[in-house]
């Protein structure tokens, strides 16, 4: 494994195409989906990465046929009928978020014992808020470690539903695993969402996931969806570019001044994080969006006071453009953040930092006040602190400022295994020299 990697700087603009890999958020909901299903479902453009391998790989433990082609980018899955086979299994979620919300609450549908764990910093990732709903349901759930972290143990005779509410201050994804369970039990749930929800464009995509598998979810007031048990129906379907991945190569262009198509994305994306191009129009860029594909083109010239409370997995992104950008640029309403691989927001500060930058990090946010011009930013040695958005996040100062190295380059196989690959010929890097994740 390479410990790191010199980014080479690119000494012209970056202009070119891309089609990002298939959506990770999008690609574990349809696979919960299609796993509750009736019948067959073949998912196609799906993602390869160790967040959805670990994914299938769980819902393989809880019993679920499943049958990936990662080559083909397909997976079929023949659905379970809202059941759990397993009696009782060990789930290793490892640095998945993700996995291990959803899964326990599948493994509440389930009959028997079930217990999910991670890597070490999965047991500092709080999952209480999910447990309590869970338990209000009549699921013995419960943490095994202090501050409600993983390990997680469900103790199941199934899962009846009825009402429940879920804290959604610090995840979207509690509310999420909730939805997805809800139409396999047998008296539907009604879910109330307590405080201001993060992230809420995700919650909607769980709702359009469900839907196109049959789910159907009513909302009945302020912060309540109501779910009846329709159960799933087994379909083909295909996941869409990921727009999280996309921000990198928006970015490129909007550092370098050059122009970069993403295909696969339109205004239509069920993604949130599409709304990173706006963003980067504010800063002065000029964005074009056609029905399959979105265009960013020119320099980030200025820095935005921006709220990114419902795009937070593109604040990195953002963070680093804003190095380039004239005047400081504010990040707002991010404090949930700090619970994900790492704490994004002091670990952004710290980086930042290194390269020249006047970081202030704030409760909920920071704010980047980059120097009065690009070339006074210096190289520096960065960390990543195994958190993959930091690494793809960082390595983009390296196109503008020269002696910028990565520490690490191997945690982006987390959800983009050939980053480094699709960047450098983007940008017309020499890629041999690149790892591969």
């Amino acid at each position: 494994m390479i410990a790191a990697i010199d980014i080479p700087q690119c000494l012209a603009p970056i202009c070119g195409s891309i089609l990002p890999p298939g959506s990770k958020s999008i690609t574990n909901r349809a696979l919960v989906c299609a796993a509750l299903a009736r019948g067959t479902s073949l998912l196609s453009g799906v993602l390869d990465s160790q967040d959805t391998r670990v994914m299938v790989d769980g819902l393989m433990a809880l019993g679920v046929q499943l049958t990936p082609d990662w080559p083909r980018s397909e997976i079929q899955i023949t659905g379970t009928l809202g059941k759990i086979p397993s009696g009782q299994a060990v789930l290793d979620c490892a640095a998945s978020g993700t996995t291990i919300r959803f899964l326990s609450a599948v493994s509440a549908l389930g009959h028997g014992t079930f217990r999910l764990d991670g890597t070490p910093r999965m047991r500092k990732r709080p999952i209480g808020d999910l447990l309590e709903s869970l338990r209000s349901l009549g699921i013995d759930a419960r943490s095994e470690s202090p501050g409600d972290c993983p390990p997680v143990v469900i103790h199941s005779q199934g899962l009846a539903g009825g009402t429940t509410t879920v804290c959604g201050s610090t995840s979207s994804q509690f509310a999420s695993a909730l939805a997805l369970v809800a139409p396999c039990t047998t008296r539907g749930m009604q879910i109330g969402f307590e405080g201001r929800l993060v992230s809420l464009p995700y919650l909607e995509m769980t709702r359009r996931v469900m839907e196109s598998f049959g789910g159907l979810c009513e909302v009945t007031g302020d912060n309540c969806w109501w779910i009846g048990p329709s159960g799933y129906a087994a379909c083909d379907y295909t996941v869409e570019p990921d727009a999280s991945a996309a921000s990198y190569f928006f970015a490129a262009a909007a550092i370098t001044g050059g122009s970069v198509c993403v295909r696969g994305l339109s205004h239509r994306s069920m993604q949130g994080d599409i709304g990173f191009c706006s963003v980067l129009e504010q800063m002065g860029c000029s964005v074009q969006w056609r029905d399959e594909s979105v265009t960013v083109s020119g320099r980030a010239a200025r820095g935005v006071d921006v709220d990114m409370n419902a795009i937070s997995d593109t604040v990195p992104t953002l963070a680093v453009v804003a190095l380039f950008a004239e005047g400081p640029t504010t990040i707002r309403n991010v404090a949930h953040i700090r619970e994900k691989e790492t704490d994004r927001i002091s670990d952004l500060a710290c980086e930042l930092g290194k390269l020249g930058a006047r970081v202030t990090e704030q409760d909920a946010g920071l704010m980047i006040d980059p120097p009065a011009t690009p070339t006074a930013l210096h190289g520096a040695t960065l960390a990543t602190y195994d958190d993959h958005r930091m690494a793809m996040s960082l390595a983009l100062a390296g196109l503008r400022v020269p002696g910028v190295r990565i520490l690490n380059p191997a945690c982006v196989a987390k959800t983009f295994p050939d980053y480094w690959q699709r960047l450098a010929t983007l940008a017309g890097l020499n890629s041999s020299e690149w790892p591969t994740a």
